[in-house]
């Protein structure tokens, strides 16, 4: 990657959607001729008091069909991103600056493979729902909405339910009290009813 960065000649490539395994198993009907354009280039900016550094700029636009999470069709999504990258020594560097750069840190290696980064950096830029803003068909009701069909579908007030059982308890307990005793007498006895 030094040399690269202090070539400072941008790469400009297209790279198949199906070569990229982990976003091809996303997409919904990839075409074999779904690409992404991409490009990187490096450079070097000197540090205070150091080496200089080694930066990274990535750029990638693509458009990959997704499932439609209303309808279950197809669903053309760009995507896009422009991300700048500083590298650093080791995995301890890395972890100790995350925090206070504003920039993404890579670690600086021997073999970098700068394709697992642009796939994992439009893999993270996949929207969580994708969704037509107009499906072109209307969405599929499963067998749980059947009842969504003809509107809504009016279910019992609960409360209207303990109203109807609570009236209930009352005509029962005027039925049972027994005959000669005011309705407050006897309170927390048992009830004897003669057969």
């Amino acid at each position: 990657m030094q040399a690269f960065a202090q070539d400072g000649v941008p790469l400009v490539e297209t790279t198949l959607l199906q070569n990229m395994e982990r976003l091809a198993q996303e997409a919904h009907g990839l075409q074999p001729d779904d690409v992404v354009q991409w490009q990187a280039h490096g450079e070097l900016r000197p540090r205070a008091g150091g080496d200089d550094e080694v930066w990274l700029h990535l750029q990638a636009k693509t458009s990959i069909p997704l499932t439609c999470q209303r309808c279950m069709g197809a669903v053309a999504t760009p995507l896009e991103m422009d991300q700048w990258y500083r590298f650093v020594a080791n995995e301890d560097i890395a972890m100790a600056e995350d925090d206070q750069s504003e920039e993404d840190l890579l670690v600086m290696e021997p073999q970098f493979d700068l394709l697992a980064v642009l796939e994992d950096e439009l893999l993270m830029a996949l929207p969580l729902v994708p969704m037509h803003e107009q499906c072109p068909v209307a969405p599929k009701l499963s067998a749980g909405d059947e009842g969504m069909e003809g509107g809504e579908v009016e279910k019992p007030n609960p409360f209207a339910v303990l109203a109807q059982l609570k009236s209930q308890k009352r005509v029962k307990s005027k039925l049972c009290k027994p005959a000669g005793r005011p309705s407050g007498a006897g309170a927390g006895e048992a009830m004897h009813i003669r057969l």
